[in-house]
Formats: structure tokens, C-alpha cells, sequence
């Protein structure tokens, strides 16, 4: 992703106390990207989050397999007590408007959870699942940022939308100096042995090296090599993994040892992880260019 020209300022991450209300912006530089009506930008105030939090609950919920609690439901909001130290990129639609105020829609969404702020707070959320702590002593003195709760409206999980979510990471990595991305990614369902054929390529063929290699907490870890490599059908493996996880693929994200089985948000989760410097110059033009372009 690109040499963007301009950067835009980021806004600054939200706190968890009461009563916070971020600075509204005052011109459109909290806008990280824009393609034809949909535009990629940060959240700037409470209420973005919330409209966020909709959508996450409209497709973990809705669409997907995860069990909501009784506030939840109650709320139809997808909240964990991350939300309010992390970043929150969205995507929204200029040309659907709605509610009163008839403000565009919020049609995707990503959660950013760069490493200073963690380390100030409660960590970061994938440490419940894997053991991270020894790649953060093994890289210390690289910037790590978790990429989280990422998920797109049903009409808009296409390659454009896709994109202009990964033009708005990339301005943010760029933006804040960062080395490297990582977090959980998810396969739908609770069962490894159904898995078995996507775990065990992830495994196979793209297993971090080991100096970048995060392990499955013991207590939670679900063994990924579920197939000898040779039974492998990669091409059957790459069109049964998830959207999301084969663009981490195509841009060079490896993935961890062992898979966790979140049973709330029905899902096998596998842990990736990305080094800014292993992205190819390719996808590095490629992300920027992509963003800035305005249709007419």
C-alpha cells in the first residue's frame, strides 16, 4: 500500500472511563480511503462504535453461529470490554442513508489494538486464546498492532470492500510506524475433525516460521496437523477457507501452532500473524493505489 501523498491525523485511541467523548472532527481527515460511495475511515465518536458494534452483532448473531447473553440480546450490540481502548475502522455506504439523521451506512468493520495502548490496558484480547508472549519478547522493540472483530455486510463482501478495509490498516500501520499485525482469524463451526482439510493446509503450507510462530494455549489447544500433507487437495483446501483468511494468505500472513475452539461465537480460531516487511511490494502499490481512486 501506497505512498499515499497525504496522511491523514488518526484519531487519537478511545479510553474506558465514562463519559468520554472524542474531539468530532473538523474537517474530513479522519477519512482514511474512498471508493466511488464507500468510504474507509476511523470511528470519531461513541456512537460510531455503537452503530460498529450493530453490525458485529448483526452478522456474529444473526448470520452466524454465536450465542448471545442476555445483554446482548437485549441490546443487539456485539460489545466486549476491548471496545473502548481499541480503534475501530469502518466502511460505510454514502449512497444508503439511514435513521433520522440519515447518516450513511456502516457495511464493515475492523478492530485495531495497537501495542502501547494493550500494555496500558488489559492486553490483547487473542492472549485469552494463544500464548503471545514470547513473540512479543522475541520481536521487543517491534510495534505490533492485533487486528480483531472484523466482519462485512452480506452484499458487500466482495473485493472492492475488502480492499478499501485493507487501504484503511495500511494507513493506520503506516501512520503509526508499526512492524507487525496479528490476531485471531476464524473458521465457522466447533468441530476440528470437519475442519480437518483447512486446519491441516494452514498447517502444512503456511505455518509461521519459528521465530514468528505463536502456540495454542494448553489448556485450550486443538491440534491443526489433522491430514499427512500428501492427502492434501490444496486447491479444494483454498476455496473451503473463509474470504478473510485467504486474503491474509495472498499478502503473506503465516499462521500459529494449534487451533482454539471459541464456542460462544461458534468458530475454530487460528492464530496469524503478518510482518509488515514480508508484504510484498506488490500488494504495498497495490493497497494505496486501490484507495485512492475516486469514481465520479
Amino acid at each position: 500500500m501506497s505512498m499515499l501523498g497525504f496522511m491523514p491525523a488518526l484519531m487519537p485511541t478511545l479510553r474506558a472511563y465514562s463519559g468520554f467523548a472524542p474531539r468530532p472532527p473538523e474537517t474530513d481527515t479522519y477519512t482514511l480511503g474512498r471508493i466511488g460511495s464507500l468510504e474507509v475511515r476511523l470511528a470519531s465518536t461513541p456512537n460510531d462504535i455503537r452503530r460498529a458494534q450493530r453490525l458485529r452483532f448483526q452478522v456474529f448473531y444473526g448470520e452466524m453461529s454465536a450465542r448471545p447473553d442476555a445483554a446482548t440480546r437485549l441490546a443487539r450490540r456485539d460489545v466486549d470490554a476491548f471496545d473502548w481502548v481499541c480503534d475501530h475502522l469502518l466502511v460505510l455506504d454514502h449512497a444508503v442513508l439511514r435513521g433520522p439523521t440519515r447518516k450513511p451506512t456502516v457495511v464493515g468493520t475492523y478492530r485495531l489494538l495497537r501495542q502501547d495502548i494493550a500494555e496500558k490496558n488489559s492486553g490483547f484480547y487473542s492472549a485469552g486464546e494463544f500464548d503471545i508472549g514470547a513473540l512479543l519478547s522475541r520481536h521487543n522493540g517491534n510495534r505490533f498492532v492485533e487486528l480483531g472483530r472484523s466482519c462485512v455486510l452480506a452484499p458487500y463482501r466482495n473485493k472492492r470492500t475488502v480492499e478499501l478495509l485493507w487501504h484503511g490498516i495500511w494507513t493506520y500501520v503506516l501512520h503509526h510506524k508499526l512492524d507487525a499485525m496479528v490476531g485471531c482469524a476464524s473458521l465457522e463451526g466447533t468441530d476440528p475433525n470437519k475442519l480437518a482439510l483447512q486446519l491441516s493446509f494452514l498447517h502444512h503450507h503456511a505455518r509461521a516460521p519459528e521465530a514468528w510462530r505463536v502456540r495454542a494455549l494448553p489448556e485450550r489447544y486443538v491440534e491443526m496437523d489433522r491430514m499427512q500433507k500428501s492427502a492434501i487437495d490444496p486447491k479444494a483446501a483454498l476455496h473451503a477457507l473463509p474470504p478473510l483468511i485467504k486474503g491474509y494468505l495472498r499478502i503473506g500472513a503465516t499462521f500459529g501452532d494449534g487451533a482454539v475452539i471459541d464456542r460462544q461465537f461458534g468458530t475454530t480460531d487460528v492464530f496469524v500473524v503478518l510482518p509488515v516487511s514480508t508484504i510484498s511490494a506488490r500488494y504495498v502499490a497495490h493497497f494505496g493505489a486501490t484507495a485512492d481512486r475516486h469514481a465520479a
